[in-house]
C-alpha cells in the first residue's frame, strides 16, 4: 500500500506549482508576442529575438548554481530569492521604454525564472520521501507537462485583448500568492553557511552550457562546439576535485539516475521539437493565426492533465518501468499518426493523436522523473536536480534544432515527424533498464524529514 499524501506535503506542492507555472508559461507566452514587440519597438524580428535569447541564457547562467544554492542557504531561502527576483524581472519588463531595456530586465527575469523549478523540485523531493514520488511527480510535473501548450494560448489571448506589458505584468499577482504561501507554509532547512562555491566549475559549466544552448537556439555549430568542450572539461574538473562539484557527476554511476536523465534527454528532444512542429503546421500550411494554432493544441494539454491524474500513484504502486513503456508505446502510436501529415489530414484526426500524445507523454515523464531520485540520499537530492536540469536544458533546444534542419531541407513535415518518432524509439530501448518494481518502503528513510 501507497504512503499517504499528507496534508502537508499537498500544500507544499501546491506552493510549488504555482510559483514554477509563472516561469514555465512566461518563455512560451513570450514567444508568441516576438512579432508585436518588434511592431511596438520598430526594431527587426533578429533583435527582438534576444528578448526570448537573453532569457535563456540567464537560465543556462544559474541552473547550475541551485544545488549549492540549496546547501548554502537552504532550499526554501532560495526558492524565495529566486521567485522574488522572477517577480521584480517581471515587473520591470512590463515597464521597459525600448527594446534595450526589455532585454536587460528578461536577462534578470531569466536569473530568477532558472532556479524557481529546480529548487520546487529539490523541496518536494526531500518532503515526499520515495515511496510518494510518483505521486509527488505528477503533481510537479503539471507546469512543464502544460506550459508548452497553455503558453501560446494565453498570449494570444492577452495579446488579442490587451496591451503587451500584461505579457509579463500577468506573472505578478502568481508570484505575489507563491511567496506568500511559500513563506507561511513551507519548512524552514538548515543552511551550511560553510558550504563554499565550485568557482572554477562555474566558470566551465555555465558558460559552456550557454554557449551550446545559443549555438542550438541559433543553429550555430561554433558556439555549440565552444561549449560542448567547456563542458566536457567541467565533467574532468568534477571528478578531480577535492571539493563539493558544482554538479556531481559521479550521480551517473547510478543506474537509475543515469537511465532517468538519458530517457529525460531524449524526451526532451522529441517533445519540444515536436511542439515546436505543431504549431508552425497549422499556421503555415493550415494557415491559421498563433490563436487559433493554440486552441488546436488543446487536445494534448486535456491528455496530459488526465493522464498526470493517474500516472503517479500508478507508479508508486507497480514502479516505473512498465507505466514508462506504456506511455512511450502510446507516444511512438501518436507521433507515427503525424508521420503520414499532409496539407488535407483531417484535423479531427490530428486532435484525436494529440489527445492520445498527451496522455503518452504525460505516463513517460513522471515515471522517469520519480526514478531518478529512488536510489539516492537527501545530501544527494540538490546536486541530482541542478544535473537533470542541465541536461533536460540541452535536449529541448537540440530536438527543435534538429527538426527545424530536416524540415528546411525535406519541407515535408512527415519527415520531421519520422525524426521525433525515432527519438522515441530509442527512449523505449533505453527504459528497459528503468527499475521495475516499486521503491522499497524502506528505502533511504532519511530523505523526507
Amino acid at each position: 500500500m501507497n504512503d499517504p499524501l499528507d496534508r502537508e506535503l499537498l500544500e507544499v506542492g501546491l506552493i510549488v506549482v504555482l510559483g514554477a507555472v509563472t516561469s514555465m508559461l512566461d518563455i512560451t507566452i513570450v514567444s508568441v508576442a516576438l512579432a508585436g514587440l518588434a511592431a511596438e519597438f520598430h526594431t527587426s524580428v533578429g533583435t527582438i529575438g534576444w528578448v526570448g535569447t537573453g532569457y535563456l541564457l540567464a537560465l543556462a547562467l544559474v541552473i547550475p548554481l541551485t544545488g549549492w544554492a540549496v546547501d548554502r542557504f537552504g532550499a526554501k531561502r532560495a526558492w524565495l530569492f529566486a521567485l522574488a527576483v522572477f517577480l521584480v524581472g517581471s515587473v520591470l519588463c512590463g515597464a521597459a521604454w525600448d527594446v534595450g531595456s526589455l532585454i536587460a530586465f528578461r536577462v534578470l527575469q531569466g536569473v530568477g525564472g532558472g532556479m524557481v523549478l529546480p529548487l520546487g523540485q529539490t523541496i518536494l523531493v526531500r518532503a515526499a520521501g520515495p515511496r510518494r514520488l510518483g505521486r509527488v511527480m505528477g503533481v510537479v510535473s503539471v507546469p512543464g507537462q502544460l506550459a508548452p501548450v497553455l503558453g501560446p494560448l494565453i498570449g494570444g489571448v492577452i495579446i488579442d485583448a490587451a496591451q503587451w506589458r500584461w505579457i509579463f505584468w500577468v506573472n505578478v499577482p502568481l508570484c505575489l500568492v507563491a511567496l506568500v504561501l511559500a513563506w507561511w507554509r513551507i519548512p524552514a532547512e538548515e543552511a551550511n553557511p560553510a558550504q563554499r562555491l565550485d568557482v572554477r566549475g562555474l566558470a566551465l559549466l555555465s558558460p559552456g552550457l550557454a554557449a551550446v544552448l545559443f549555438g542550438l537556439s541559433h543553429r550555430d555549430a561554433a558556439p555549440a562546439a565552444v561549449g560542448a568542450v567547456l563542458l566536457a572539461a567541467f565533467a574532468v574538473h568534477a571528478l578531480r576535485t577535492r571539493r563539493t562539484p558544482l554538479v556531481d557527476v559521479r550521480l551517473f554511476a547510478d543506474r537509475a539516475f543515469a537511465t532517468s536523465s538519458v530517457l529525460l534527454f531524449l524526451a526532451r528532444v522529441s517533445i519540444f521539437g515536436a511542439m515546436f512542429l505543431m504549431p508552425l503546421y497549422y499556421q503555415r500550411v493550415r494557415g491559421h493565426d498563433a490563436l487559433t494554432a493554440g486552441l488546436l493544441m488543446a487536445p494534448q494539454g486535456i491528455g496530459t492533465a488526465v493522464a498526470l491524474l493517474l500516472v503517479g500513484g500508478l507508479t508508486d504502486r507497480i514502479g516505473p518501468r512498465p507505466v514508462v513503456l506504456a506511455g512511450l508505446a502510446t507516444t511512438m502510436a501518436a507521433t507515427f499518426a503525424f508521420t503520414r501529415i499532409t496539407p488535407d489530414t483531417s484535423e479531427i484526426a490530428l486532435a484525436g493523436a494529440l489527445l492520445v500524445w498527451g496522455v503518452g507523454l504525460a505516463a513517460a515523464a513522471v515515471p522517469v522523473t520519480a526514478a531518478a531520485y529512488r536510489d539516492l540520499d537527501r545530501a544527494r537530492v540538490p546536486r541530482a536536480t541542478s544535473a537533470l536540469a542541465v541536461v533536460q536544458s540541452v535536449g529541448g533546444p537540440l530536438g527543435t534544432a534538429l527538426l527545424v534542419v530536416v524540415l528546411e531541407a525535406t519541407g515535408d513535415y512527415g519527415d520531421a515527424f519520422r525524426w521525433a518518432f525515432a527519438f522515441t524509439g530509442l527512449s523505449f530501448a533505453v527504459a528497459l533498464l528503468l527499475p521495475r518494481q516499486p521503491a522499497p518502503k524502506q528505502t533511504n528513510p532519511t530523505l523526507a524529514e
